[in-house]
């Protein structure tokens, strides 16, 4: 049996699997699909599950179920390109003839001493947990920092304050404001709620080193106190693409063809957060990729030169509790009640597997 293996059941991992299994599958071709976690986690709620408001049960995903599908739970330590294997922790190696890698990313810690060490993450659901038990172990009245004021620390911040009116919350980010990316409409939308929610927004603090419960700003002699420290500033690829010997980027994401492919090696496709494509990361990006490639194979499996169209993302959408929330659909921004609801929409058609 000939093996296309799909690295990481995400939103791209399960995007494209689930469009491979919704087509026409070779009858001498299996889907092998390899993930540490027996369920697809729903990364862009992890914020709700560190701050504590909703349960882990409502952010699994089952995977898909068919004969067609082989799924193996283990920890990806190495992908031998030239060897065309899966190198897995304790396990026998995986063979491919096809490999999408959908690995998703990790924090930067941008090189600052400490970072890791003394700060809680959301980028994986068991991260996410250890986050939950620190922040719900801060005593009333106690300090949490955020670093980093973009769409995670804005939304793990408007969380945890509904979750925890005793605490006291702030934002920590090195450029001037929170939400940089977005139009200044919306930054101040977002301001003026935190601002009405007490939560402290910080800005032009250049952190040089975490120790413990102080901060410490290369731009002030001031130490800055807090009683846990939440980091979402900045992600970049997993250490297993970071190590493989082929063409990156300057964010160390892997340089494609219109395919998404590797250049020098068309069996594997990269899709998500390890991509170098001219977007920013997110899982509605992850699913389009996964889309396209399934359709690239489809079209290879039938003998046609296959084809795909330009990606398309339908906006932004940002949670402030769950009753407020903010977005960018095209140019147009909107607040308040409505997106929060579509937020809500977006959320129930991933997790009943419709995009």
């Amino acid at each position: 049996m000939k093996r296309f293996v799909i690295l990481g059941g995400g939103y791209g991992g399960m995007a494209l699997a689930q469009e491979l299994l919704d087509g026409d599958i070779p009858s001498d071709t299996i889907i092998v699909l390899i993930d540490r976690m027996p369920f697809q986690g729903l990364k862009t709620e992890y914020y709700a599950l560190a701050a504590g408001t909703s349960p882990e049960i409502d952010l699994r995903v089952s995977f898909p179920s068919d004969s067609r599908l082989l799924i193996t739970y283990g920890e990806v330590t190495g992908i031998d390109l030239d060897g065309k294997r899966v190198l897995l922790e304790g396990q026998d190696p995986v063979s491919y003839d096809w490999l999408t890698i959908g690995l998703g990313c990790t924090d930067n810690y941008h090189g600052i001493p400490g970072a890791e060490k003394y700060s809680c993450s959301i980028q994986t659901f068991s991260s996410t947990r250890r986050t939950y038990q620190a922040l719900g172990d801060v005593k009333p009245y106690g300090q949490v920092s955020i670093i980093g004021g973009g769409l995670s620390g804005v939304e793990i911040a408007a969380e945890l304050r509904e979750a925890r009116k005793d605490l006291n919350i702030r934002i920590i980010d090195r450029g001037p404001s929170i939400l940089s990316a977005f139009p200044p409409k919306l930054k101040t939308y977002v301001a003026a709620w935190f601002l009405e929610h007490h939560v402290e927004m910080r800005g032009h603090v250049s952190l040089k080193l975490l120790e413990g419960g102080i901060l410490h700003d290369g731009n002030s002699p001031e130490p800055i106190y807090t009683d846990a420290t939440v980091w979402t500033a900045g992600i970049r690829p997993v250490d297993v693409v970071s190590e493989l010997d082929v063409p990156k980027d300057n964010q160390g994401r892997l340089v494609l063809n219109e395919l998404h492919q590797l250049p020098d090696h068309p069996e594997v496709f990269v899709i998500g957060d390890c991509a170098s494509v001219p977007f920013s990361p997110s899982g509605q990006l992850a699913g389009a990729m996964g889309k396209q490639v399934a359709d690239v194979m489809q079209a290879m499996w039938k003998g046609r030169t296959p084809k795909v169209g330009k990606i398309k993302l339908k906006g932004t959408l940002g949670s402030l509790g769950k009753k407020a929330g903010f977005g960018l659909m095209g140019n147009t921004a909107i607040m308040g009640r409505v997106p929060r609801v579509l937020k809500t929409g977006v959320l129930w058609r991933s997790k009943n597997h419709f995009g």
